[in-house]
């Protein structure tokens, strides 16, 4: 062995270890772009479980956007490469993804759509510098104060203020119950909801809080019953939510609910049953696939990629999925700070409205009224 190359092999390893500990944004110099190759974005959900329907709408809305961008070239010649990534709904394995996503040098992330695996997610993530564009909604997730969090619709307060503005002004009504469950999305629309109707002058008749993984609501059910509410607010994920009101209509209960995104959903529709949720009120930025013809155009070929009908989730990951594109092709593929940066500056024509970030990482902030008639949901008018 030739010994005057020996004392260059622990600098060689120490570089190699310093390169492998770098964050996606970190290039250690004033470059900020991504290598030439495919650009990796990360898609994270729930792809199992209760809430794998969630994970299977954001998945099959961030894919359109991506196959539509890959026909056109790519960005810059460059294609587009997106993995799904099952976080099962669960934050611990939400947090050990977004590291494994740091370390496989991910340069973005789309996803989640549960509130609590996101929050969960964001101190790694803007550890390594990785912009995320999350379906969340609860008011937490601002609360993080990450300049690389982004959601692709509103918050908590904006679905919630929205509704019981129509609840209480313009429906006139003054008894409202409200059942919500403890998880983060739950806390959010609870604290949202009952904020937005204090504000108002109404104070719910009864509140009840069951836990996430409940399947027997009698009890809660019971009380609200013995109210007799002229509307029950209803602030759970798509399952839960349609279990409480199959159960509240076996009860005899027979007033309408009320809520915001799951409520809009097919599965929370399948869950209770068509003629349970007959007349149900949803707060929701997307009441529908022929409101627009942009939403008849997206609908149309997310139709034709899956052969089943799109709905508010797929829409918000198009959203967001575009909108990340859209920087990324103004920024020349930039990573870490600077593609946040970009995505801030983003103005975006999108599904759900018209999108522009602050410093928050909220870009829209407006909610229509729309009531299920008939299984499906229509805008009310």
């Amino acid at each position: 062995m030739n010994r005057s190359l020996r004392p260059v092999a622990p600098l060689f390893v120490t570089l190699v270890a310093l390169a492998a500990c770098s964050a996606p944004g970190d290039s250690g110099s004033d470059d900020t772009k991504s290598d030439s190759g495919p650009i990796k974005i990360a898609v994270v959900d729930a792809r199992s479980g209760q809430l794998s329907s969630l994970g299977d709408w954001e998945w099959k809305g961030a894919k359109l956007a991506v196959d539509e961008w890959n026909e056109k070239g790519g960005i810059d010649g460059r294609k587009i490469q997106i993995k799904s990534f099952d976080d099962q709904g669960d934050p611990t394995i939400g947090t050990n993804l977004a590291r494994k996503i740091a370390d496989e040098k991910y340069i973005a992330m789309i996803g989640t759509a549960e509130s609590a695996v996101t929050i969960a997610m964001a101190p790694a993530l803007k550890q390594a510098k990785i912009p995320n564009i999350t379906s969340g909604q609860a008011d937490a997730l601002v609360e993080q104060k990450s300049e690389f969090l982004f959601l692709n619709g509103p918050t908590s307060t904006t679905y919630d203020t929205t509704l019981a503005k129509y609840l209480i002004q313009d429906k006139g009504f003054k008894k409202i119950a409200m059942i919500t469950n403890n998880g983060s999305f739950g806390k959010g629309e609870h604290d949202a909801f009952s904020k937005a109707a204090k504000d108002l002058g109404i104070t719910a008749v009864t509140d009840q809080v069951v836990t996430t993984d409940q399947k027997d609501f009698s009890a809660a059910l019971g009380t609200i019953r013995s109210k007799k509410p002229e509307v029950i607010f209803i602030g759970s994920e798509e399952v839960e939510a349609g279990l409480i009101v199959k159960q509240a209509r076996d009860l005899g209960i027979t007033a309408p609910f009320a809520g915001a995104a799951p409520q809009g959903t097919p599965v929370f529709i399948d869950t209770a049953g068509k003629a349970a949720v007959e007349g149900t009120i949803v707060s929701s930025p997307y009441l529908g696939n022929d409101t627009s013809p942009a939403a008849q155009k997206f609908a149309a070929a997310y139709k034709a990629a899956y052969g089943e009908d799109a709905e508010l989730h797929g829409a918000k990951a198009y959203d967001g999925t575009n909108i990340l594109l859209t920087a990324l092709k103004s920024s020349g593929v930039a990573t870490g700070k600077e593609l946040a940066d970009a995505i801030r500056a983003t103005k975006y024509d999108g599904l759900l409205g018209q999108f522009s970030y602050g410093a928050d990482g909220v870009g829209i902030t407006k909610t229509s009224i729309g009531v299920i008639q008939d299984g499906k949901l229509v805008a009310q008018k």
